[in-house]
């Protein structure tokens, strides 16, 4: 008896509570699930359910084998769907989250653009700006942006995300350009406030040969530059950075696009902190949804993209 058959039958028995229900479902008589369950239970040596003439209720071993058994049914389904004249088919619900700034600017807008690809999933978006729990909040994927912290979660590197300093041509033009970082505090700096989530301020790499105070060289500076305006938001900063009330500390994901339309110019670029990484990062699961591995090949090759992050 083909082994596959049981699972689905055991599945389909233990989920719809009967026999009977069962076999209507796949159009076949109850003794013919009733057989398959046996051979299921003979094969494997142990009682899956228990069954009497008005229910059917799961053993311990039951309930632990059902899980595993919904688990490779779904994969079977995924496999054969991968290779099918129609090509890949996810289906099913799928909940990511996001940053809000990130969210809105460059995950929103990829959203409609794959379920169009895989109209069998529908979306949740959630975007905030506080760390979510993606597990104990029943989310798949969640988008994020700067180091990992070790945690029991996994993540996938899709794109490097820097930090510079930018201001607009006019601004600079009426202010001149810092050539160290130590020439900040003569500038007007757009920073966040001190209850903000940058506590440690902006971030420079000294060029080689240079000495931080302490003798180091080569090393990641903090500063915190101050200035007549500052905001606890980042979309308020770089608006204002964008209307040359000063110079801002930015992602690149965030002003890519206006310097390369000349809207804005990155100073202090010799002193640019390595790059962190823009992440998905989803539950530790040994067998990942198709809508969610489909979801993150999607969002590696949007952001590997040539010219990408300039263009939006």
């Amino acid at each position: 008896m083909d082994k596959l058959k049981q699972l689905e039958s055991f599945v389909s028995v233990a989920t719809r509570g009967s026999l009977t229900a069962a076999a209507n479902a796949e159009g076949v008589a109850p003794a013919i699930m009733g057989r398959r369950l046996d051979a299921l239970e003979e094969r494997l040596g142990v009682k899956l359910l228990l069954r009497t003439t008005r229910r059917i209720t799961l053993t311990h071993e039951g309930s632990a084998f059902l899980e595993d058994c919904q688990r490779i049914i779904a994969d079977v389904a995924n496999a054969e769907a991968s290779v099918s004249a129609g090509g890949v088919k996810a289906s099913g619900h799928l909940r990511i989250t996001a940053p809000a700034g990130f969210g809105r600017r460059h995950v929103a807008p990829l959203v409609p653009r794959f379920r169009e690809l895989h109209p069998d999933v529908s979306i949740s978006l959630n975007l905030s700006d506080r760390v979510v729990d993606i597990a104990g909040e029943g989310f798949d994927c969640a988008v994020r942006v700067g180091d990992m912290p070790d945690s029991s979660l996994v993540s996938v590197r899709m794109a490097d995300n820097r930090r510079l300093c930018v201001a607009t041509p006019a601004y600079l033009k009426r202010h001149g350009t810092p050539q160290t970082p130590a020439d900040l505090p003569r500038f007007q700096c757009l920073a966040l406030t001190s209850d903000a989530s940058q506590t440690r301020g902006w971030a420079f790499k000294l060029p080689a040969g240079a000495q931080d105070a302490a003798g180091k060289e080569g090393e990641v500076i903090h500063l915190k530059p101050a200035g007549p305006l500052d905001c606890s938001d980042g979309q308020v900063l770089h608006d204002w950075c964008l209307a040359g009330y000063g110079i801002a500390w930015r992602s690149t994901w965030e002003v890519e696009s206006e310097i390369a339309a000349g809207q804005l110019v990155a100073v202090l670029e010799d002193y640019a902190a390595p790059p962190n990484g823009i992440y998905a990062v989803f539950p530790q699961r040994k067998h990942l949804p198709l809508r969610v591995r489909l979801w993150i090949d999607f969002l590696k090759e949007r952001y590997g993209a040539p010219g990408f992050w300039r263009a939006v």
